[in-house]
């Protein structure tokens, strides 16, 4: 089946990644349902919401401070770094991902659609300010701040530039996505458990245009009953092998 991924890809036009917080996983990066220690005394998902920042933003940040730190000890693991390499060999054409962690494009994926925000991007609550943290080099000294983040053009609340139960998301992504789809002959899912819409109708929307689904899992997902090829294990251990066989099949 290895094999098989590898040749449906090499001879592929147009092929896309599709990832979720299982390829993260394999790099340290808690799940939402599997963080531990403070976070036992709430449910993570009450802590991403609208209603919640409303309610308490303070808590709603020492939460996102917690897990920036925590993403910060992350490193991308082998499949991240194979997806940018099967970009620059001109293979996969773009990544479109469910993570917010960046660690695709510290992998070096350069065509990466982030369809639920990005957890050191900030944005503020009534203007359209917008901050990366990172390129801005102000990460560790924001992590390590106890205050409530101000817009310094309007000095409203500044709050994480993620996607939160409840709310869409962001229109430009979405279109980017759905557009990359339809155009795609092959598409790579990992790690996704396929269950959350409208992002799980990608693989979809490459089936119905004639395009073939390989998807690379721990288990079984929604996505699987669709698939051309499923590849049970961790994209780690997987994708390496399948990048080392479309080499030796150009």
């Amino acid at each position: 089946m290895l094999s098989h991924a590898a040749k449906i890809l090499a001879r592929s036009r147009f092929a896309i990644a599709f990832t979720g917080a299982g390829i993260s996983a394999e790099s340290g990066v808690p799940t939402f349902r599997g963080f531990n220690g403070l976070w036992k005394r709430y449910r993570p998902e009450e802590l991403a919401t609208p209603e919640a920042f409303q309610m308490n933003p303070n808590l709603v940040w020492e939460f996102y401070r917690w897990r920036m730190k925590k993403i910060l000890e992350a490193k991308p693991n082998p499949a991240h770094y194979s997806l940018a390499e099967l970009e620059r060999l001109g293979i996969i054409k773009a990544v479109i991902t469910q993570d917010v962690d960046d660690l695709h494009r510290e992998a070096g994926t350069r065509n990466l659609v982030e369809l639920h925000g990005n957890i050191f991007r900030v944005k503020c609550t009534s203007c359209d300010y917008r901050e990366n943290l990172k390129e801005g080099g102000r990460v560790n000294e924001f992590v390590e701040s106890r205050e409530l983040p101000k817009c310094p053009r309007c000095g409203s609340p500044l709050r994480p530039d993620v996607v939160w139960f409840g709310e869409t998301l962001p229109k430009d992504a979405l279109e980017k996505a759905f557009n990359l789809a339809e155009r795609a002959d092959v598409v790579l899912v990992i790690g996704t458990s396929g269950v959350v819409y409208p992002a799980a109708y990608i693989p979809y929307i490459v089936k119905e245009h004639g395009g073939r689904v390989i998807e690379v899992n721990v288990e079984r997902s929604g996505i699987t009953p669709i698939a051309d090829v499923f590849l049970r294990g961790k994209a780690g251990e997987i994708l390496p092998k399948i990048l080392e066989l479309v080499r030796e099949l150009r």
